[in-house]
């Protein structure tokens, strides 16, 4: 079975199936996908998510820059997505910053490991999970697209690396060389449905059904079966996230 470890289920349009949500969820355990991370991004639509998720038994994700009390929500099974993009958001990098530095300090509280987006902001983001971030808690950078060295640096921190379908765009064959070499047991693998739908589905939404196509990608890279690759990444999401959950 395969885990999709960061995707975001409150955003999908779920129109074209005739029970709607339901039907989602149903259609990508079809596919042999065992569990889904759904990542919450803002604290206001948390408690629509969590109602929406809940009666399926997803776990969930949030951001608590500003709301400790939900972090403690016992779903709740990481902290984030947080971190910094120097790629979109060029005019806010202070703000980010210090958006990221409090979602640090509340997982390193918490002891709960911590969700990490980052683009164009290798250093920085580096500057602040050496100084801030519990190693022995963890985290993900998930939808990694960065260099080798970006991934030996977090991998030294205890930190995973989490793939998304961008490994199959056709643009990516420095990211194809990078999964290569990132460790077994400190790899994951997501959809972040609704975005970055993985070939040959690009242009259509993502789902989480289509980890499947990430992870078969991945363990062909890896010159492993599909079965160990998922077994793997299945062990490595459980021993991350749900020894925090109950």
């Amino acid at each position: 079975m395969i885990i999709d470890s960061h995707c975001h289920l409150d955003k999908l349009d779920t129109s074209h199936y005739e029970d709607g949500f339901p039907g989602l969820i149903a259609a990508a355990q079809a596919d042999g996908i065992s569990q889904m991370l759904s990542i919450s991004v803002d604290t206001e639509n948390f408690e629509p998510m969590m109602r929406q998720i809940e009666a399926l038994g997803v776990k969930s994700l949030d951001n608590f820059s500003v709301l400790e009390q939900q972090a403690q929500h016992p779903k709740v099974v990481a902290i984030g997505e947080t971190g910094l993009d120097y790629f979109y958001q060029k005019d806010n990098i202070d703000i980010q910053q210090q958006a990221f530095l409090a979602h640090l300090k509340l997982s390193k509280h918490l002891k709960k490991p911590v969700i990490i987006h980052t683009r164009d902001a290798n250093e920085d983001t580096l500057a602040l999970l050496r100084s801030e971030a519990d190693q022995s808690v963890g985290g993900v950078i998930h939808c990694f697209t960065e260099d080798w060295a970006m991934a030996e640096a977090c991998l030294n921190l205890g930190f995973h690396i989490s793939i998304s379908g961008i490994v199959t765009f056709n643009n990516a064959s420095a990211l194809r060389e990078v999964v290569k070499k990132i460790p077994m047991d400190r790899l994951l693998v997501e959809t972040d449905s609704p975005y970055l739908t993985p070939v040959p589905y690009r242009g259509q939404q993502n789902e989480p059904k289509h980890v499947r196509l990430v992870a078969q990608y991945v363990a062909d890279l890896k010159g492993v079966s599909l079965a160990e690759l998922a077994e793997q990444t299945s062990k490595n999401f459980s021993q991350l996230f749900l020894k925090t959950f109950s």
